[in-house]
């Protein structure tokens, strides 16, 4: 990471996977800036305490700050590169756009302390935020997507970790934060199920019992890895830090697709591979059995920063 001292960072950016989640859109009531500014700080710390209360469960989370909303609460500053989310449509699909003010992020592996948690944040910001939208995730068997692929294999490990996701020197007043895109996918699971297993490998780029990358060579040019694995112009990877788990129910299911990243940039170069594709129009097969139903672009701050900013 970078020389100089780094901010304490919101613990949930970077922490490794759970048991459970809980995510919680949020939009804030009329005239409540100041206050919210306040309370937020709060919730913030809230959280970051409860990390070690609660550290038997690793529970962690983090609070993140809609782009939309941003200027609105925190007028005198910011983050150099956040943007709206980048909407796209193409003729076999859409990443549409649904902005909230505020994003609630908590994991844990003790689903009652986690809802706990859940309840506390939410009495903190009664009167202030209203509940748009609340989803509830859970991991699936190893580590994998309700497709039955292992998800997240090429995470970042260890203290890169930090290094993908936070900024660092390039923006230091908001050094200790991340641009995160969350983004719900609702997989369309029985026509999924009706494909060979064959198809459904040559359309993630893996083998499915084992999670063992195809050759290059053999990497369909619409398989979901070919689409999302970038490089720079010098050969560098474009790396994202994905915190997704699958959520739902019976009747509603799918992924919590969540990107944490220093460069928010990284995200939409592979989100515009997957709609658009290459110049010859290879683009992610994978999106003919899954949808996005929502993108919403955020700023999590450092923790130092939010209480800092409180007043």
């Amino acid at each position: 990471m970078d020389n100089q001292l780094m901010p304490r960072e919101q613990l949930g950016i970077c922490a490794e996977g759970n048991l459970h989640s809980i995510y919680l859109m949020l939009s804030a009531n009329d005239g409540a800036e100041k206050a919210l500014r306040s309370t937020l700080a709060s919730v913030a710390q809230h959280i970051f305490e409860s990390a070690d209360t609660h550290s038997d469960c690793a529970f962690n989370g983090f609070i993140a700050i809609g782009a939309n909303y941003w200027d609105t609460l925190y007028p005198n500053s910011r983050p150099a590169k956040l943007q709206a989310f980048p909407a796209m449509t193409a003729a076999h699909t859409e990443a549409p756009a649904l902005e909230y003010d505020v994003f609630v992020h908590l994991r844990c592996d003790r689903y009652d302390i986690l809802h706990q948690i859940g309840n506390e944040c939410c009495q903190m910001l009664d009167g202030l935020v209203e509940l748009v939208d609340e989803e509830r995730g859970f991991r699936y068997q190893d580590s994998r997507d309700l497709t039955g692929f292992v998800d997240g294999t090429e995470n970042p490990k260890g203290q890169h970790r930090q290094a993908v996701a936070l900024v660092g020197d390039e923006d230091k007043a908001f050094k200790g934060g991340s641009y995160i895109h969350v983004q719900k996918y609702a997989h369309m699971l029985p026509k999924w199920q009706r494909l060979a297993l064959k198809k459904q490998e040559d359309i993630i780029g893996r083998t499915k019992q084992d999670n063992i990358e195809y050759a290059s060579e053999d990497k369909p040019l619409t398989s979901h890895i070919k689409r999302v694995n970038l490089k720079d112009a010098q050969g560098n990877s474009l790396e994202i830090l994905r915190q997704s788990m699958p959520y739902g129910s019976m009747k509603h299911q799918g992924l919590m697709f969540i990107s944490v990243c220093r460069e928010p940039s990284h995200f939409e170069l592979m989100l515009r591979s997957m709609i658009h594709g290459d110049e010859q129009g290879h683009h992610d097969h994978l999106l003919h059995f899954t949808r996005a139903v929502t993108g919403s672009s955020f700023f999590a701050p450092s923790l130092d920063l939010l209480l800092r900013d409180a007043d």
